[in-house]
């Protein structure tokens, strides 16, 4: 290696259309401003380039990458030194030097590997030491379970496999073909309506669990052993009861707005404070950071953990979801009833609706000109615009809504007591907005 590692970045991409060549025509831009480059050898996981930031202490990164977004999208997730999603300020800056990008300094690839300015490197090992230090894998290894992996024909197939070979746990891989297309869903985003093959494979083999990555790998999403999809606020609510309960944790909890009272009443019970933060894991990192949190995460099913980089990590969470089921001998199922014995039963859902452009102005007026004192029935307490319009309810219940922030989309949320409130609050958004 060249130069100051400090002064190098890290480039990995994903399995989208051109990802491979994306990523190239970075490191030929860095090389021809004199930055030394290590570039992944293969589509790779987001998490595994964050950590491979921090393992060579390397200034930052780049992943190629569209996420859990639809096929047709692809851009760039920029990392700071940490491995985090760099500051918003830093963001902003890139953005304003792109109309300034039509005199790009760039070295070809062959001359720059030639002059040292740019490496190939397989990123596996490191994650490999970072995980195998945070969890037991022997313990996963040798549980006896049977685990369908969904990587959703993104860069995490192969992974769990990988990493829990040879003990008497079975995987059973689905979806792992690199397939920029995502055949049979909407996009490689691990939610119930995306995860019916995984349903049928866990149902068909008798499985233990289902487990499902999205297209970068730093999302989660479980199916349990009856093929029934657990929803993200129930998961990111497991993973806070694990990390409390088998790993004895007394650590700070960090979620977005989005994500479940679970966590407050997890907080109250094990007296560790919960804080609150707008939607975006570039919101959550920086508490994580100053508070020492144990866990962070969102309702996108993006979960960080001390100890590690502060980011999403869709592989480690399935891991740390896998431990739980071994050490306390339940099923996901199971575990849910266990995590409802001592919070309480909670219900969510959201509903996602695509708008023109034209429309987002008048949506907002409309929620900024509502003051409902009710909906579905019971007095509304308190209004906040942290992040888009929420309602608190007189039992405890909430409806927020809001704007995505990568995808023209309006996104309703609920969370009650009941499914069949949660349904009731989710149609009072719909009508507030005109959506639908």
């Amino acid at each position: 290696m060249s130069g100051n590692a400090l002064c190098s970045q890290i480039i990995g991409y994903d399995t989208r259309f051109a990802s491979t060549d994306f990523a190239v025509a970075a490191a030929e831009v860095l090389a021809g401003n004199g930055i030394h480059t290590i570039l992944s050898d293969r589509a790779v996981p987001t998490p595994v380039v964050s950590f491979e930031i921090v393992s060579r202490n390397a200034g930052g990164g780049i992943v190629i990458t569209a996420s859990h977004n639809p096929a047709a999208w692809n851009g760039i997730k920029a990392k700071d030194r940490y491995g985090a999603s760099a500051p918003v300020e830093a963001v902003n800056e890139i953005e304003s030097r792109i109309p300034e990008s039509s005199d790009v300094r760039r070295l070809d690839i062959t001359t720059a590997m030639s002059n040292g300015l740019i490496e190939y490197a397989d990123f596996r090992a490191a994650y490999h030491r970072q995980v195998k230090s945070l969890v037991d894998l022997d313990f996963i290894r040798n549980a006896s379970f049977t685990i369908v992996a969904d990587a959703m024909h993104g860069a995490g197939a192969g992974y769990f496999s990988w990493l829990l070979n040879n003990g008497s746990s079975r995987i059973i891989e689905i979806n792992q073909e690199s397939n920029p297309n995502f055949p049979g869903m909407k996009q490689p985003e691990p939610i119930g309506i995306n995860l019916t093959s995984l349903s049928d494979a866990v149902k068909k083999n008798s499985a233990s669990v289902g487990i499902a990555n999205d297209g970068d790998g730093d999302r989660l999403g479980i199916i349990d052993e009856n093929g029934n999809y657990l929803n993200q606020l129930q998961v990111y609510s497991l993973l806070a009861l694990y990390m409390l309960e088998v790993r004895g944790k007394r650590g700070a909890i960090v979620r977005t707005i989005t994500s479940s009272g679970m966590l407050d009443r997890l907080g109250q019970l094990y007296g560790v404070p919960v804080f609150e933060v707008p939607v975006g894991f570039k919101y959550v990192a920086p508490v994580m950071e100053r508070e020492n949190a144990m866990i962070g995460g969102e309702e996108s099913g993006g979960y960080g953990y001390q100890g590690h980089v502060p980011e999403r990590d869709g592989i480690l969470s399935g891991l740390f979801f896998l431990d739980f089921m071994a050490k306390m001998g339940k099923k996901p199922s199971e575990l849910l009833s266990y995590l409802y014995s001592k919070v309480g039963q909670y219900h969510y859902d959201r509903r996602d609706y695509r708008f023109e452009s034209s429309a987002k102005a008048n949506i907002i007026r409309l929620l900024e000109q509502s003051r409902p004192a009710y909906l579905a029935g019971s007095a509304v307490t308190k209004t906040d615009t942290i992040d888009g319009f929420r309602f608190f309810l007189k039992d405890g219940d909430w409806l927020l809504i809001r704007f995505s922030g990568t995808e023209p989309l309006l996104r309703i949320y609920a969370e009650s007591r009941t499914p069949e409130r949660v349904e009731e609050l989710l149609r009072e958004g719909t009508r507030l907005t005109g959506a639908g």
